[in-house]
Parts: structure tokens; sequence; C-alpha cells
């Protein structure tokens, strides 16, 4: 019997085949994919972007630039607030600045110089990224973060240093940070600070009468906690606290509060804030900050203002090569 095949029907059979070949490829190719996928999982990757800026308003975060990122920092402090409007709310007040430049050279490390009004203050630091926060591997970032400085400031009749080596002040940091999700990323970090020459000061026992000398420590420990909430893909809220550890014989460096926004493009950050360091160098905040945040009466009965915050700003620019 034969069997006569229209145009139509050789048409549906040709499509019918063409579905079936379809299916069964798709079918073979979905089944190699799953065995490549058992037989070669993804590898895990650290989380990106804990932290928009190598800076948290006052420290440094946990991040570290991909290789051959160059930055350049402009950082500014004006004056305490608490003239009011005398000042302009220290906008007008004596300001501190510092000009700074860093360079990744390899993957995980950073490097750079700074220059500070302050004492005249040039830097050199270094930044290493330990652990990198992985799903499924790390938990954390761990990144060392060290700073050394020398007061660069004339000093001919030896009033001020001894030793040359008198002029070197050192800050070492272990930063800690998770990134909680996609808007909350916090950080600790603890710290030494260390001074090669120390102030002195003379006190007298109540008890004995008798006057006595006492100089500052030359190490110095402390701790910061900070965080960064993101409002939006360009701006988050940041904040930090940062407290002194090492009791002084006399005058304690007060804590910092520090509290303000981020706003980010692709190659910049800026960081609008208002806190209570002003020193901008590690170590000098730790050793000498006088801006206290509450008011209190020191071991020698002289009484500390509270509120004495300055508004500040950090901008960032960075280059890949």
């Amino acid at each position: 019997m034969k069997i006569k095949i229209n145009t139509a029907n050789y048409l549906l059979i040709c499509l019918v085949s063409i579905m079936l070949l379809h299916s069964a490829t798709t079918y073979a190719q979905d089944s190699t994919a799953v065995a490549s996928e058992k037989a070669a999982p993804v590898k895990a990757r650290p989380v990106k972007n804990t932290f928009q800026s190598v800076w948290l308003i006052d420290d440094q975060t946990v991040m570290v630039p991909i290789k051959g990122t160059f930055e350049f920092d402009i950082q500014h402090r004006f004056g305490t607030v608490t003239n009011g409007y005398s000042d302009l709310w220290g906008l007008f007040a004596s300001s501190n600045i510092r000009l700074g430049m860093a360079y990744a050279p390899v993957n995980n490390l950073y490097v750079g110089i700074g220059l500070n009004k302050y004492d005249e203050l040039a830097d050199a630091s270094a930044k290493y990224a330990i652990v990198k926060q992985t799903p499924g591997k790390f938990p954390l970032s761990i990144t060392y973060y060290g700073d050394l400085s020398y007061d660069t400031r004339s000093d001919k009749t030896n009033s001020l240093f001894t030793h040359q080596t008198d002029r070197l002040t050192s800050f070492n940091s272990i930063i800690i940070a998770r990134k909680i999700n996609e808007r909350l990323s916090l950080q600790v970090a603890p710290s030494i600070s260390h001074q090669n020459s120390v102030q002195g000061y003379i006190t007298k026992n109540d008890s004995t009468g008798v006057t006595i000398f006492e100089e500052m420590k030359h190490d110095h420990f402390a701790i910061s906690l900070g965080g960064r909430y993101k409002l939006s893909e360009s701006t988050a809220f940041i904040f930090n606290y940062d407290q002194p550890l090492t009791r002084e014989p006399l005058h304690n460096p007060d804590p910092n509060i520090s509290f303000g926004f981020e706003f980010n493009t692709s190659g910049h950050t800026f960081q609008l804030f208002a806190g209570n360091y002003s020193l901008l160098n590690p170590a000098k905040n730790s050793f000498f900050n006088t801006n206290s945040p509450f008011a209190y009466t020191q071991t020698d009965g002289t009484k500390v203002k509270g509120g004495m915050f300055v508004i500040g700003f950090n901008i960032t620019r960075l280059w890949n090569f």
C-alpha cells in the first residue's frame, strides 16, 4: 500500500523532526553541563566593595585596591565648632590639611606617602590584605596597616629634639572587617602607636606635698569601631569611634566620635563629616587628641569642655594603570 505524503504533511514531518533533534541536543548539552559542574565546582570569590574607599573618616578601611591603582588624597579639618558664629563654627578658624599619594605595585599591597600641616609631618605607609572575606571559606577580611611619620620642623638649636630619631612616630594596626550584606559593612581595628620622644609633666602629690616629674608613655594602645551603610548606589552613611586604652599620668587623650556621608563616582570618593580628631595622623591622634566629645574633669582637676567637634572632608581620586 502506497502512502501519499502531500507538501503540508511533509513540512509537518520535517518540523517535528527538527524539534525532536533540538530537544535531544539540548538535553545532551544540559547533561554535559551538569556533569561538568559536578566535576569542576565554581571557585568561591572574595566579596567586593566591603568599603568603597580606603578611608573611613580618620581611619583606614580593610580595602586594598587592585594592582596598578594610583590614589591622590586631600584631607581637611576645620577648627572646632565651640565658638559658634564668631568663626562660623570653625570654618574660619585655623585648619589642618594633609596631601597624600598611594600606589598598589602588586595585588594585596598598597604603599603611600603624605605631607601634613600639623608639625610639618612627612609620613610613609604600607597596607597589606592578609585575608579576604570569601563565602564558604573566610567569614572576615583582615588587613595590616602601618604608618611611620617624621617631624620635619626646623630645630637648629635642638630645643625640640635631642636626636634625629626623636622626630619619629609609628602606628601599627590590624583591621578586621565583614560585609554583613549589600548595604552594611562593619570593622574593628586594634592599634599600637609609638613615639620615640615623650613629653614630661610636673605634678604634685596631694598626700605628701612632694613635687614629682612624670612622663608620657612611649607606647599607646587604642581600638576603633566603624561602619558604612549604603543609602543608594552612590551615597552612604559612615561612622567611626576611636577609644584610647592606655592611661597617661596626667592628661589622657580624648576619644573620637565621627559620623557623616560618603558620595561616590567611578573614580572619586568624597566624605563629609563631623568628628573630634583633627591631627590627620593616626599616632598623633592616639597620643594627643584634646577635642573631647564629652564634658568631664581630668585627674588633676582640669575641666574639659565637651562637644568639641570639627567639620572635615576627605577627597580621594583613583587612577588605574
